[in-house]
């Protein structure tokens, strides 16, 4: 049995409605009213003639990142490019400013908004990109489904766990778009034992974007929320691939049960036996043990990177060049790479570069009175706003967007200093961001689940909801119990 793929996604959501020229307009007028208003009457003080600009840039993103007009993509080269040319240090002339205007503020390194390109966060997962490509040619990822598989038995509720805690366990180090793609390529021979009209169909095609979302926050590479999220959290706040598992992992065990749970409790399958049939062998010569170790090596040192003293950013590196000497990854293998992705990821990388650079964040955050909100208010409000934005858009955009805001947040309002300030409403922020399964459009994963034809928008959005909520209050007990062990 072969999986139906539906070609007409809808991306935009809640705003399908509108034609591709009213989501364009409404995206570039909008901004540019914005920059026609006198900086003097924006409800910002100090604001100064570069922050103006880049706050219609940061009106600009959303908008497009919402209606999406033009691909995520190009969106993200826009912002870099809007950078460029309006506020950096090698702008249009005309958009420069005159000596001695203390008024026009700071200007961004040309270089450093160009760097974003090339950012340690994108070469983390081009490594984890390489891997996927190398594991699948190899048939490192299927042989292990199948290995894993066989302990699940043949009752439904069972074999639909595991597969839901082998996708984890790939999502936590492989792309979790290729590892829904790759499950549900596994998933094709199971469907087949199903009746038709049997609603265990809906529950297991459910279990695997579900499984993905959950699994990918059990790393920093796991999936780009988290890989933003590194991004902000260096210096004081740097947190290890190892440290991070250890209290992400313990989160995804409790969320993947509840999630597996619940898909029972909604979709229960009727049959009371399910007869698998998956078949293939190990790869075998040198290129295939080749992609094995090194597989196994990469993810031993992230693991141990407190005791190497390589970050996962350096580890990253070592099967890019592993596969490309060998001959494993050839350049039109690089083709295939989801380079879409790592150039949404640079804008975002932008964006917050931008907030930072030139003060507009920590400026924002002082003209708001927080001292009225308890800390943990904050922090509560800060996950219930990502996940809102980020099921009605990207999660990756969406983290691209808040995570800047937040980790300005977490520095400049004294109250957060008892919760560990940056450090936890980060996590907690980038946490909530995985959330978003409410969607087709939330999450690629929700995407390609939604593409297969077994399901519809109402099945994802019951069971997407009660994740997020349960999800957000597990989160913010997760956040209570690591504060008071000290972790922050």
């Amino acid at each position: 049995m072969n999986m139906r793929y539906n070609t007409r996604i809808n991306r935009r959501g809640f705003f399908s409605s509108m034609n591709k020229r009213t989501r364009l307009l409404i995206a570039l007028l909008l901004p540019l009213l914005l920059l026609l208003i006198p900086t003097s009457l924006l409800p910002i003080d100090g604001l100064t003639t570069v922050q103006h600009r880049l706050i219609a840039i940061f009106v600009l993103a959303v908008l497009f990142w919402i209606l999406e007009p033009v691909p995520l993509f190009a969106t993200s080269v826009l912002i870099i490019v809007l950078e460029l040319v309006m506020v950096s240090d090698k702008s249009f002339i005309l958009f420069r400013g005159t000596a001695g205007d203390r008024g026009f503020g700071t200007v961004l390194n040309y270089k450093e908004v160009l760097g974003t390109f090339a950012s340690p966060v994108i070469m983390l997962f081009l490594g984890g990109f390489f891997l996927a490509m190398a594991a699948t040619r190899y048939r490192l990822d299927i042989n292990l489904a199948r290995v894993f598989l066989k302990p699940f038995g043949k009752s439904p509720r069972i074999v639909m766990l595991g597969l839901m805690i082998i996708t984890a366990v790939f999502s936590m180090f492989m792309s979790n778009t290729a590892t829904t793609a790759l499950m549900l390529a596994i998933l094709t021979p199971v469907l087949g034992t199903f009746k038709p009209g049997d609603r265990g169909r809906i529950a297991f095609v459910l279990a695997i974007p579900f499984a993905a979302n959950i699994g990918g926050m059990g790393t920093p590479i796991g999936t780009p929320p988290n890989a933003v999220a590194m991004k902000y959290l260096t210096g004081g706040n740097a947190i290890g691939f190892g440290t991070w598992m250890m209290f992400a992992v313990p989160y995804v065990v409790v969320m993947l049960l509840f999630a597996w749970w619940l898909l029972c409790r909604l979709y229960r399958p009727q049959s009371d036996t399910i007869n698998l049939d998956i078949t293939s062998t190990f790869a075998t010569g040198w290129k295939a043990s080749t992609v094995y170790i090194t597989f196994a090596a990469t993810i031993l040192l992230w693991l141990t990177d407190a005791f190497h003293g390589m970050n996962s950013y350096v580890v990253a590196m070592i099967p890019v060049a592993v596969f490309s000497l060998t001959g494993i990854i050839s350049a039109k293998d690089l083709k295939g790479i989801s380079w879409d992705v790592l150039w949404l990821l640079a804008g975002g990388i932008a964006l917050g570069v931008g907030l930072d650079r030139t003060g507009l964040s920590k400026n924002v955050i002082s003209s708001i009175s927080f001292d009225m909100l308890t800390p943990w208010i904050i922090v509560v409000v800060s996950t219930i706003i990502t996940l809102t934005i980020s099921n009605l858009m990207s999660n990756t955009a969406a983290a691209n967007l808040v995570l800047p805001i937040v980790a300005a947040l977490g520095t400049s309002v004294g109250g957060l200093a008892s919760l560990g300030g940056s450090r936890m409403i980060i996590l907690a922020v980038t946490f909530s961001a995985s959330l978003a399964m409410v969607l087709p459009i939330s999450t690629p994963p929700n995407a390609l689940a939604y593409a297969s034809g077994e399901i519809e928008t109402r099945h994802m959005s019951k069971p997407g909801l009660i994740l997020g909520i349960v999800g957000l209050l597990t989160n913010l007990l997760l956040m209570i119990i690591l504060n008071k062990i000290g972790f922050f």
